[in-house]
C-alpha cells in the first residue's frame, strides 16, 4: 500500500488536522493510499528527548530524526503543515504543560542541551532536502482577482521607513570561502590575553562548499539602537522591532535584548546591574522582565521606572493593545516576515496603544535585506498601495536544501564572551576567516553545500521555461556570500538549456524595485533567492497579492527524488486557537493543506504510476476551486463558517468531482452514492457544525492536547461523521 505522511504539528494547524484528516484518510484509501501521521509538533519532540525519564505509554518515537532519512530516499512523500519555531519562551511553556500533563521531564535549565535540539527553527532544516518552489496556484490567483482582499490606502507623506544599519553589522563584516576540497574545520576564539576557546570542532565540509563567517559589533548595534528609538520620537512615529527570534534561534534573541535595552535605557542606566543579576536582559522581552521583577526587592519601584518610559520614549507598536503587549513583550510575537508586509498591507500602519492605526520607523538591525521593505515602502508612498486585481504574481525559487544559508539560527552563531579574533581554521592549520571581535559581539558562520546550488539554479531554469516567466538571482555583490554564488550561479546557468529565457542577477534592492515595477504592470517575476530571502518573500508577495502567505503552493522536489509538500507559509496562527478556546471558531483556513494534498497525489502518480490518485489530485484541485467560488472559506466571525465547515464542503465538492468525472469508472460508481448522501445532508451538517460554535471549547491543553476532548471539538458533526468513516 502507498503511503502519504501527514506531519502533527501545532497550533491552529494541528486543531484542523483533527478535522481534516479522517477525510484524507477516507478520500486516499480508495486509491490504496494510507495516511500516516508523523509527529514533528513542539511536544513531540520534546518528549522524543526524554525516553528514559517517561513510562512506556508515554515514550515516544523521534519523528523528525525518521522523517530526515525518509526524505532522503526515493519513497518520500510528505506532507509538511507548519509547526512552532519555538522561542525560549514557548518552550519554556510547553515543558511547564508537559510536567503538569504529567510527564517527567527535567526543566530547562537541567537539560538546556537536549531542550536546545527543539527549540527555533529544529524541523524545517531536517525535513528539506530539497530547495523550494513556492507559488500561487491559478485558480487562487483568479479567484483574488474576482474576489480582492482588502489594501489600505497609502499617504504619499506617509512616515513609515526601515531603519536599518549602515555599518557594523552582519552584511558588512561578511567573509567567504569556496572549499578546494573536502576538509575538517575549527571554529575558535583567540582571547587577547592569548588563550583559546574552541567554539566549535569537527566541521566537517566537502570540496566546493561555501563558508561564510561575519559578526555583528554590540557597540556598533547599540549605537544604531539609540539612534532609532531617538528618531522615532524626534518623527512622532511608532518604534517597532521586526526580527526572527524564532527561526533565528541563537542571534535574534541577543538582538531583541539589545532593543529592549535601548529603548528602556534610562531604566538599565539606574537599575541594570540588578536587572542583569537577575537575569532579567530583554533577551525574553518585556514582559519577562515584568514577570520577573516581583523577585526584587526594589521590584515595584523598577516597575514604576518601566512605565514611566513607556510614557516618556517613543510611542511603540503594539501587538495586543487591549492587553497592553507591546511589539517588546515577547520575541516570538512579531516576526519580521509576517509583520512587514502585514504593515504595509495596512497603509504602512501599525497599531498604537489607542489602537489605532500610525505610521511607524520598522527597526531592521542587520541590512542584509532591510533594503527589500523599503523598497516597497517606497514604491506604494509614490505609486498608493497595490490593487489584487491586476497586480502580477512573484513566485520563488528558494535555496535551502541539506542546511544551506542557516543564518543564525544552529550551531555555528556564537555570543562572544572576550576581545579577540573568531577564526576558521582547516585541518593544516591554515585561516581561511578571521574577524576581530569584541565581548558581547555576535559572531555566526553557515555552510552552503554546492550540490543543492546545482540544484536550485536547476530548479530555476526550469520554472522559467515551464512558466514563461522573466526570473531574477536576488544576489549582492556587497555581500561576500553573494559575490562567490554570483559566480557559482553563473558557471552552472552554462550547464542548461537558457536560450529565449530572461533570466537576471540583480542585488536583492534592484530585484524589489524590478519586480514591484512589473507588478504594477500585471507582469509576473520569479524570486530565485537563498534561505532568508526565502522566506522572507513568500510571506511579503503573497500577502500582498493574496491577502495571505497560507494561499501558496509550496512543493520541495527533493533531491533525492521523493516529494515535501508544504501547506504554505502562514505560521502555526496562535491566536486562531486563542479564538477556538474563547469562542469554539476556527477561522485557520486549511486552502494550503487542499493545494499540497493535490500536489501529493499527483507525485503518488508520477512516481509509482497509481493513476487513481491522479484523478483524486485533479479532482482536488476542481473542488478547491469551487470552494473558493462559493465562498465556502472560513469566516472570522463566530456564528459562521470555520475551517470545520470548509472541510464538509471541500468533502462533498470533492466527492461530486470524483462521481462526475470519466478518467476512472470504479471511482465515479463508489462517490455518486456519497456525493448524494453528503449533499441530501448538508442542511442538516452546517446546523450541527455552525450550532457547536459560541461557547469555550476545552481542549484540554495547548501544546499537548486531550485526544478525546479535541476530537469532540473538531469534530461535532456525528451525521458528517458517519458518512466520512464509513467511506474508510
Amino acid at each position: 500500500m502507498s503511503k502519504i505522511i501527514w506531519t502533527r504539528t501545532d497550533e491552529a494547524p494541528l486543531l484542523a488536522t483533527y478535522s481534516l484528516k479522517p477525510i484524507v484518510e477516507a478520500f486516499a484509501s480508495q486509491a490504496g493510499i494510507d495516511v500516516e501521521t508523523a509527529d514533528i509538533s513542539l511536544a513531540g519532540r520534546i518528549l522524543a528527548q526524554f525516553p528514559d525519564r517517561l513510562t512506556d505509554e508515554q515514550r515516544m518515537d523521534d519523528a523528525l530524526a525518521q522523517l530526515g532519512e525518509l526524505a532522503k530516499t526515493p519513497e518520500a512523500n510528505i506532507i509538511k503543515l507548519p509547526n512552532i519555531s519555538a522561542s525560549l519562551v514557548q518552550l519554556k511553556n510547553a515543558i511547564k504543560e508537559l510536567q503538569a500533563a504529567g510527564f517527567d521531564i527535567p526543566e530547562y535549565e537541567d537539560a538546556q542541551e537536549k531542550y536546545d535540539a527543539v527549540k527555533g527553527s529544529a524541523v524545517n532544516p531536517v525535513l528539506r532536502e530539497g530547495n523550494s518552489d513556492r507559488r500561487a496556484p491559478e485558480a487562487v490567483k483568479n479567484f483574488t482577482k474576482k474576489h480582492p482582499h482588502s489594501m489600505g490606502e497609502w499617504s504619499s507623506d506617509s512616515k513609515t521607513n526601515v531603519a536599518t544599519m549602515d555599518a557594523g553589522d552582519f552584511r558588512h563584516n561578511e567573509k567567504s570561502v569556496i572549499m578546494p576540497s573536502d576538509d575538517t574545520l575549527q571554529i575558535k576564539l583567540v582571547k587577547a590575553d592569548g588563550s583559546e576557546e574552541v567554539l566549535k570542532d569537527g566541521l566537517q565540509v566537502i570540496e566546493g562548499e561555501v563558508i561564510d563567517g561575519t559578526y555583528m559589533s554590540a557597540k556598533a548595534l547599540d549605537a544604531f539602537l539609540l539612534d532609532a528609538v531617538q528618531r522615532a520620537k524626534d518623527e512622532g512615529v511608532l518604534f517597532s522591532a521586526h526580527l526572527k527570534a524564532t527561526m533565528m534561534k541563537v542571534s535574534d534573541p541577543i538582538i531583541f535584548g539589545h532593543v529592549v535595552r535601548a529603548y528602556f535605557k534610562p531604566v538599565f542606566d539606574k537599575y541594570g546591574e540588578e536587572l542583569l543579576a537577575a537575569g532579567l536582559d530583554g533577551e525574553n522581552g518585556l514582559g519577562a522582565i515584568l514577570d520577573g521583577l516581583g523577585s526584587l526587592d526594589n521590584g515595584d519601584e523598577i516597575k514604576a521606572a518601566f512605565e514611566q518610559q513607556l510614557h516618556d520614549g517613543p510611542a511603540l507598536a503594539m501587538v495586543n493593545s487591549h492587553k497592553g503587549i507591546t511589539n517588546l513583550h515577547v520575541p516570538s510575537d512579531v516576526i519580521i516576515d509576517a509583520s512587514m508586509p502585514a504593515m504595509i498591507r495596512t497603509s504602512g500602519h501599525m497599531w498604537n496603544a489607542d489602537d489605532q492605526e500610525q505610521d511607524t520607523l520598522a527597526t531592521i538591525p542587520d541590512s542584509s535585506y532591510a533594503g527589500v521593505y523599503q523598497v516597497v515602502i517606497d514604491d506604494c508612498r509614490a505609486n498608493g498601495a497595490y490593487d489584487p486585481t491586476t497586480m502580477g504574481t512573484v513566485p520563488n525559487v528558494g535555496l535551502m536544501a541539506k542546511k544551506a544559508e542557516e543564518y543564525g539560527s544552529h550551531d555555528k552563531t556564537f555570543k562572544i564572551p572576550a576581545d579577540g579574533k573568531v577564526q576558521v581554521v582547516n585541518s593544516a592549520g591554515d585561516v581561511l576567516i578571521e574577524h576581530d571581535v569584541e565581548n558581547g559581539d555576535i559572531w555566526r558562520a553557515c555552510q552552503t553545500k554546492d550540490a543543492p546550488i546545482q540544484d536550485w539554479v536547476k530548479l530555476a531554469v526550469d520554472r522559467a521555461r515551464l512558466s514563461g516567466m522573466k526570473a531574477i538571482f536576488w544576489l549582492d555583490p556587497e555581500r561576500a556570500h553573494d559575490r562567490n554564488m554570483i559566480t557559482l550561479v553563473e558557471k552552472y546557468l552554462g550547464d542548461h538549456d537558457t536560450e529565449g529565457l530572461d533570466i537576471e542577477i540583480m542585488s536583492p534592492v534592484e530585484a524589489t524595485k524590478a519586480s514591484v515595477e512589473r507588478i504594477r504592470r500585471g507582469e509576473d517575476t520569479i524570486s530565485v533567492t537563498g534561505n532568508v530571502l526565502r522566506d522572507y518573500n513568500t510571506d511579503l508577495f503573497p500577502i500582498l497579492e493574496l491577502g495571505t502567505s497560507a494561499k501558496m503552493l509550496s512543493v520541495v522536489p527533493l533531491m533525492a527524488g521523493g516529494g515535501l509538500f508544504e501547506t504554505g507559509a502562514g505560521g502555526s496562527a496562535p491566536k486562531h486557537v486563542q479564538q477556538v478556546q474563547e469562542e469554539n471558531h476556527l477561522r485557520w483556513d486549511s486552502l494550503g493543506e487542499y493545494l499540497a494534498l493535490a500536489e501529493s497525489f499527483r507525485h503518488e502518480k508520477n512516481s509509482n504510476g497509481n493513476e487513481r490518485a491522479g484523478v483524486l489530485g485533479d479532482a482536488l484541485d476542481r473542488a478547491t476551486e469551487t470552494l473558493l467560488n462559493e465562498g465556502k472559506s472560513p469566516s472570522r466571525k463566530v456564528g459562521e463558517i470555520d475551517d470545520r465547515g470548509s472541510h464538509f464542503w471541500l468533502s462533498l465538492y470533492w466527492a461530486e468531482e470524483l462521481a462526475k468525472q470519466t478518467e476512472d469508472a470504479e471511482l465515479a460508481e463508489k462517490f455518486a452514492p456519497v456525493a448524494e448522501q453528503l449533499r441530501a445532508n448538508a442542511e442538516q451538517i452546517d446546523k450541527e457544525l455552525i450550532g457547536a460554535q459560541g461557547g469555550a471549547a476545552d481542549l484540554g491543553g495547548y501544546y499537548w492536547p486531550d485526544e478525546d476532548k479535541t476530537n469532540a471539538v473538531m469534530r461535532p458533526s456525528a451525521t458528517f461523521n458517519q458518512l466520512i468513516d464509513g467511506l474508510k
